[in-house]
């Protein structure tokens, strides 16, 4: 049986790893553990032989003496956090919990040192303040690639409205100018929506609306349909199940748009693109299902690259790594999400779950 009245606190004292003081009214440190004079650096005689706001950094000092005004008044003090300057000159945070004893005159104190969360906390906002940075230069580049691309656009467009297609009788020319007019004015309208959307306000705000999906398809099919037709793409669409969602319309333009690109670009040799379009609610959720019978992927060893920005996974000269990482960011920043189901040579499903 353990003698309780044998028991002793000092050696809890001296080996704790947290920092443990007493300190007088007087301002001075009466008794402190092994482990704070290891951190400041300072023998026992030094520390006690000075007023403890000397140890204290010099932007704290005022501070930490109002917070002392309290403890003076028999006020605990939680969760305060100053800065103490060691013998070598290093400046360490320290997390405090002191409790006053009036009828003592004395203060015990505990202190944790919080220098490595301080200096990770430093560095988050150093990496923050870049990222807000970064963010506000490429909305800048965008606005002003958005704004300049238009004028040369409306250039096209004037072109087009002088020619005289009457005098024209070569069928195929005919039909290479309207496909090249309609694209012009897909551009043209694409090019407006970013601009007001990015010149609106400061911080973008998404307009949701009632989403068509066999309106959006069609208009993003008529805008690349020299594409497709080059391409001999073929579809099975089937919008019957979920006509419509809430969503943003240029987000799902940009979706359809760079699923169906992708699907060209990456198209089995002498194998045109079949491309399978549905829309499903299973147990209440709203989902598009997208499927073509391209080349496909590597998913064991893409892993989670897959939507990354700037990741290529096949050599075409016109690949830049941004396609899917925009499918991505636009479904998940609405609340949904989007995974993948693809075999080398098999082709690729996508299922793009709504909010």
């Amino acid at each position: 049986m353990i003698d309780q009245n044998k028991l002793s606190l000092e050696p809890f004292f001296n080996l704790s790893l947290d920092l443990l003081c007493i300190a007088g009214y007087d301002g001075y440190f009466k008794k402190i553990n092994p482990a704070f004079v290891e951190l400041l650096g300072y023998t026992e005689a030094e520390l006690f032989s000075r007023p403890i706001r000397e140890f204290i950094h010099e932007d704290d000092r005022d501070l930490t003496a109002r917070y002392r005004e309290n403890i003076l008044k028999n006020v605990p003090l939680v969760n305060y956090e100053n800065r103490y300057r060691c013998k070598s000159g290093e400046i360490v945070w320290l997390h405090w919990t002191s409790i006053p004893l009036e009828e003592e005159e004395l203060v015990y104190a505990i202190a944790k040192n919080i220098t490595h969360k301080k200096r990770l906390d430093e560095e988050r906002m150093d990496h923050l303040q870049t990222l807000v940075k970064i963010n506000q230069d490429l909305k800048n580049l965008n606005y002003t690639t958005s704004h300049d691309l238009r004028s040369p656009v409306n250039n096209l467009l004037s072109i087009f409205s002088f020619l005289d297609l009457s005098k024209i009788e070569d069928a195929e020319v005919l039909e290479t100018l309207k496909y090249m007019k309609m694209a012009t004015e897909g551009l043209h309208n694409s090019l407006d929506k970013y601009v007001d959307l990015l010149s609106s306000k400061e911080a973008i705000e998404v307009k949701l609306e009632d989403i068509d999906f066999e309106k959006v398809f069609h208009h993003v099919r008529r805008s690349i349909n020299s594409l497709l037709e080059n391409a001999k793409v073929t579809f099975e669409v089937d919008f019957s199940e979920l006509g419509s969602v809430t969503y943003c319309e240029n987000y799902m333009d940009s979706i359809f748009l760079n699923l169906l690109t992708n699907s060209i670009k990456y198209a089995k040799p002498d194998v045109p693109p079949h491309i399978k379009i549905r829309t499903t609610i299973e147990n209440g959720t709203k989902k598009l299902v997208y499927t073509d019978n391209g080349i496909g992927l590597d998913l064991e060893k893409i892993g989670d690259r897959i939507f990354g920005l700037n990741q290529k996974f096949h050599q075409h000269g016109d690949s830049k790594g941004v396609g899917l990482y925009l499918v991505n960011n636009h479904v998940r920043s609405l609340g949904g999400t989007i995974s993948v189901d693809s075999e080398v040579n098999k082709g690729t499903t996508f299922v793009i779950t709504f909010k």
